[in-house]
């Protein structure tokens, strides 16, 4: 159940001395050639690596893919650049591929030059220890703040997808610092992988949150080499699409399950809306709300600061349509307001995930989304990080 689960992937995990302990410079790579894609952070401040690879990808098909874990090389100006540079150029002479066919990804404090020494050492013990049974340690060396690393794995007749991740603070619809890759042995043409990379993201890394807010460094990237030898059909396509999304929404769930200093998991789905943009621009708003997400630290079925949330989602330049004397809100299933009137009841939220289901009453537009509580942890782990 890993990022080697597909045929024709090696893994590594090193310890490069980024940090003072533990593991953190992972490498991926295909040994059958590749094709792929990846998406990016939008915001507007991008790390070196991410600027890197993302040129790297105009011109080349990804083979691998190295990441480092303890300092993001963002906000380093030319040398972080450099540095990126190197790095790829390191893993294209230990592997002999060409700079350009390596993605690389970084995930850390900001601000930080990267230990090139450090990184340059690891990055050639890595690709020593390159394995097929190498993805659990790769999973681990890219963990920062995470509890535990993020795993995943699915397929269909005659082929695999796996995958990892990390991501635990940081986490905010349009990817946040959080950082996956996705490997496949089913065959796919050039230029195909982007495509169907954005469907599965946008279903799952993008109907995310933990606190709302956007990193420099995320990328979720797909690496498909056809390994499998499977010929293709519209059959085994069908079975494909519905891989990938499985293990992007996996991973995707255990980083919300895994957010800083969470105890509860919030399932969130809005349906009878105008349209489904509009379901997600109300799941979005409920899933950031501060005061639904801290209610639901406190297991409080606090109805109101979800209305609240739904009837102040941005939309268009305005507000999504909502009408209070049609919404419905419901907590685990219990109905707490029924078209614009409270019933009086108050569940008792006792569990580690917690169902909000909000129906408008407008149309059959639906969208859901995960978030994760927001905990006296969280402030503490934060307010402590860069220490």
């Amino acid at each position: 159940m890993s990022v080697t689960a597909a045929s024709g992937f090696l893994a590594s995990g090193v310890h490069a001395g980024i940090r003072r302990s533990g593991a953190d410079l992972a490498i991926v790579r295909s040994t059958v050639r590749a094709v792929g894609a990846a998406v990016w952070t939008t915001n507007r401040v991008l790390a070196a690596p991410v600027v890197v690879s993302k040129r790297h990808l105009t011109t080349a098909e990804p083979q691998a893919v190295v990441i480092n874990a303890g300092v993001a090389n963002a906000a380093t100006g030319e040398q972080g650049i450099a540095d990126a540079q190197r790095t790829a150029a390191e893993v294209g002479d230990a592997l002999q591929l060409k700079p350009e066919e390596v993605v690389v990804l970084s995930t850390g404090v900001i601000g930080v030059p990267l230990p090139m020494d450090s990184v340059l050492a690891g990055v050639r013990a890595a690709s020593a220890a390159l394995d097929a049974e190498g993805g659990a340690a790769a999973a681990q060396a890219i963990v920062t703040t995470d509890r535990w690393p993020k795993q995943a794995v699915g397929g269909g007749d005659g082929f695999v997808v796996g995958g990892m991740a990390k991501g635990a603070g940081m986490i905010h619809p349009r990817l946040a610092t959080m950082l996956a890759v996705v490997t496949t042995d089913y065959p796919l043409e050039p230029g195909e992988p982007l495509a169907r990379l954005r469907s599965a993201a946008d279903a799952s890394f993008n109907r995310i949150s933990v606190d709302g807010e956007c990193s420099t460094n995320d990328a979720v990237v797909l690496l498909a080499n056809g390994a499998s030898g499977v010929e293709r059909t519209p059959l085994r396509d069908q079975q494909f699409a519905a891989a990938l999304g499985g293990v992007c929404d996996a991973l995707a769930r255990e980083i919300v399950s895994d957010g800083e200093g969470s105890t509860v998991l919030l399932e969130i789905t809005v349906s009878g809306a105008a349209s489904d943009a509009e379901a997600e621009a109300v799941a979005r708003r409920i899933a950031t709300s501060p005061l639904v997400k801290t209610a639901a630290f406190g297991r409080d079925p606090n109805w109101g600061r979800v209305l609240a949330a739904a009837g102040s989602a941005p939309w268009n330049g305005g507000f999504a349509h909502v009408e209070a004397d049609r919404l419905s809100v419901s907590f685990d299933g219990a109905p707490v307001f029924v078209r614009g009137e409270p019933t009086g009841a108050k569940p008792e939220l006792g569990g580690t995930a917690v169902a909000i289901d909000v129906d408008l009453g407008l149309g059959s537009g639906s969208a859901s989304y995960l978030a994760s509580d927001l905990t006296y942890d969280y402030v503490k782990l934060n307010a402590e990080y860069t220490t």
